[in-house]
């Protein structure tokens, strides 16, 4: 029996996807409930404003449901791996607490893998009917 790598390694990034999207709406939602009082409390040592937690909030929630969505999930996984690193750097040098650090550095690594392999995914269906058109002389 021969094992297809590719649509095996295709359901393992749904998996993943399915995981960080359900991952980011749960995160993404408790930041934009008021009575959030953790939330309220990170953006006010960070200093930028409750703006700032609403914006973060509805960013998450669009990406979260982005990240389910074969044309759209590359991107939102680069939107939501910029937002991460904004975070890790956040809780590195304004908050000052490196522990509270590894959870967006862990889910940015796995953004950054995901937005990696769908990205080079989209080039290769974008790449593919161009070698077969019989345009380009073969």
């Amino acid at each position: 029996m021969k094992i297809a790598w590719g649509r095996v390694l295709n359901l393992t990034l749904w998996v993943l996807q399915g995981i960080l999207a359900v991952l980011f709406l749960y995160s993404g939602a408790s930041k934009l409930n008021p009575h959030a009082t953790f939330w309220i409390g990170l953006f006010d040592k960070i200093g930028i404003g409750q703006w700032f937690r609403y914006f973060a909030g509805v960013l998450e929630v669009v990406c979260a449901i982005l990240l389910l969505t074969p044309r759209t999930s590359a991107i939102a996984a680069m939107l939501l791996s910029l937002t991460m690193a904004g975070a890790v750097v956040t809780h590195l040098f304004i908050v000052r607490d490196g522990y509270a650090a590894f959870f967006p550095a862990f889910t940015l690594l796995l953004l950054a893998v995901v937005a990696w392999r769908r990205g080079s995914a989209r080039v290769e269906d974008q790449a593919t009917p161009a070698l077969r058109s019989p345009h380009n002389g073969s």
